[in-house]
């Protein structure tokens, strides 16, 4: 009997140990396919019912779908989007803490602020979501109606024009300082408490000229209350889709667009970025999806992690250097 025991004991030794071992030579996609096991948290840069907020809660039901594993959204607001992505720099690099990262955050504040709770490499990129293109628009009574026609106007009256926009170090006021830095011409930027109020006063002819996002402008636009100059994407809108970009109305290369995309603490394992990548891109490209992205006058835009990162990196690169040649400081 005791042989016996002796026998069974190192039987079941060595059957772990060969179980140990065929787990050691698993590659490291097939030892973490159980992933997700738990919940993920998604943090929010900003309060429910922006963009962002709206996109990634359009995303969650197919993305859950997919992922077999539920989403919770949490709205983490504050600091231009500082307070957000700190906390998901910090967070473990597991793939159970994500962060919609906005454009500013990334890309602009780290020009402003010396301080900053997180720097870029405390983040690993998984998308870009949205981009959210400007348009340039004038009050109806001004004798301008393309980009060459504005930049006559206003090298014939240097410093005497205005264009408004949402606010100082926001996307709206960078995308007015490009506009006035390329086309080499003096004009006053008149920072306004968000789109709406932009909206108001280039309306009422107090402000010449301001720089707008689509919900706030479209219908005023199509309506022939405000006159579109131009759009501030690469390509043409959709939802403008008479309205010519700047770059090809003589600013070429022109591209100004504010952006959100999906990040995770640096360090979570590259099969991990992956499988969200897969996920979310899906998601991205479903019909329904990006018809309601796009009536909040955003554009779905999914990338490769890869392409994501080389995308803040050059985006980075650009609003620095516009930062630093204009002068322009934080709020």
């Amino acid at each position: 009997m005791e042989e016996e025991n002796v026998f069974h004991g190192a039987r079941r030794r060595i059957l772990a140990a060969l179980t140990v071992a065929a787990f050691a030579l698993l590659p490291p996609a097939a030892a973490r396919a159980a992933y997700p096991e738990q919940l993920i948290k998604i943090i929010v840069t900003f309060p429910p019912g922006g963009s962002a907020d709206t996109v990634i809660r359009a995303l969650e039901p197919l993305v859950s779908a997919e992922l077999k594993q539920g989403l919770v959204i949490e709205n983490r607001a504050g600091a231009g989007g500082n307070i957000g992505m700190a906390a998901v720099a910090q967070a473990r690099p597991d793939g159970y803490t994500l962060g919609v990262a906005p454009a500013g955050a990334l890309t602009v504040n780290p020009h402003l602020n010396a301080a900053m709770p997180f720097a870029l490499k405390d983040l690993a990129p998984i998308t870009l979501l949205a981009e959210i293109p400007f348009v340039l628009v004038a009050s109806a009574n001004v004798p301008a109606r393309t980009p060459a026609e504005t930049i006559a106007l206003a090298k014939a009256k240097p410093g005497a024009l205005s264009i408004g926009h949402g606010g100082n170090s926001t996307a709206m006021h960078l995308t007015a300082a490009l506009f006035t830095q390329r086309s080499g011409i003096a004009m006053e930027l008149v920072p306004y408490r968000g789109t709406a109020p932009a909206a108001v006063d280039v309306l009422a002819g107090h402000v010449p000229f301001a720089v707008l996002d689509i919900p706030a402008s479209r219908q005023l636009i199509l309506d022939g209350k405000l006159n579109a100059i131009g759009v501030s994407s690469a390509r043409r809108l959709s939802s403008l889709p008479d309205v010519p970009t700047l770059a090809e109305s003589g600013l070429a290369g022109f591209e100004s667009v504010g952006w959100f995309g999906l990040v995770a603490p640096a360090g979570t394992p590259a099969e991990i970025i992956a499988r969200l990548n897969e996920a979310f891109t899906k998601a991205l490209k479903d019909p329904a999806v990006a018809e309601k992205i796009r009536t909040l006058g955003a554009e779905p835009a999914p990338t490769s992690p890869e392409q994501f990162g080389r995308f803040i990196q050059s985006e980075s690169a650009k609003w620095g250097k516009l930062i630093s040649e204009a002068g322009i400081k934080a709020n």
